[in-house]
């Protein structure tokens, strides 16, 4: 069986020996078997996958020319300023809501409406976002059924936002899942359909500020499961194909957040704690 007595602290300018538990620069002492295990820093670690920093091609670096062999060094300092111009100042804040409890018995689209539960839940939300008080900019939403009478709700909350309907939002199936699952296995074409046209949506949506921006912008987007769950594994460049292994309650509120820099962090995944247990659903 494998125990650990001390952990030596190894750091520059600490030579104290901490008890079992202590965070810091580290390495372990396998007591039964008389090896030296490393914390994961100390050793030559190369993450699996580099972040991107250009994920969104706007990156300043790749918005200015390059300096040629033999620059002046005003060349150089024009180089420089231009590269300060394209540089954003503002952090993007998205609030993805997935749409309440919908009918799915209906057959088409106008007969997949919000449930009276449905709509319970979409008023908490609103409710939920209106106690928040951020400076909210404007109000997206899917041009589907349950995604508009959801986005209604919320707007009723919300009133003084711009109500914009983007299609390319609508719920689809972005990319096979990995792995797959047997009670969902749609049609191959539906991917080769509805994965462009979310992918779409996602660059669209998700992009640092512009230059012109000056402000924090924090915008309120009203869709579906699927395309929420293909944005927090894009946003955050992961496998995309892990989708389907996040799962988000009806009218749950996901926050991600978008830095000049281009990094991006999520605040919120799935968040439904303001909705009544008893009245939470997520079919």
């Amino acid at each position: 069986m494998v125990s650990f007595r001390h952990v030596w602290c190894v750091s520059k300018g600490i030579g104290a020996v901490a008890t079992t538990g202590i965070v810091g620069y580290a390495l372990f002492i396998n007591v039964s078997e008389g090896k030296i295990v490393h914390a994961s820093w100390t050793t030559n670690f190369e993450p699996s996958v580099k972040w991107d920093d250009n994920w969104d091609r706007r990156d300043p670096e790749s918005l200015v020319k390059p300096l040629k062999n033999g620059s002046s060094d005003k060349e150089a300092k024009d180089r420089a300023n231009e590269l300060e111009k394209q540089k954003p100042t503002a952090t993007r804040h998205l609030l993805l809501i997935r749409h309440g409890q919908y009918n799915l018995e209906g057959k088409e689209d106008s007969e997949r409406f919000l449930t009276k539960l449905g709509r319970k839940q979409a008023e908490y939300c609103g409710q939920r976002l209106k106690e928040a008080d951020l400076p909210y900019t404007k109000l997206i939403s899917s041009t589907m059924t349950r995604a508009v009478e959801t986005a209604e709700i919320i707007h009723k909350c919300l009133p003084h936002l711009t109500w914009e309907r983007e299609p390319n939002l609508c719920e689809g199936a972005p990319i096979p899942p990995e792995p797959p699952v047997g009670h969902w296995r749609p049609e191959k074409s539906q991917f080769f359909q509805d994965g462009p046209r979310i992918e779409t949506a996602f660059r669209k949506l998700f992009h640092r500020a512009e230059v012109e921006q000056t402000k924090d912008s924090y915008e309120v987007v009203v869709c579906h499961a699927n395309v929420i769950r293909y944005f927090i594994c894009r946003a955050l460049q992961f496998p995309p194909e892990a989708w389907l292994r996040i799962s988000l309650d009806h009218a749950s509120i996901t926050w991600v957040t978008i830095r000049p820099s281009g990094r991006v962090s999520i605040r919120r995944v799935g968040d439904s704690g303001f909705i009544p247990a008893k009245e939470v659903t997520v079919v």
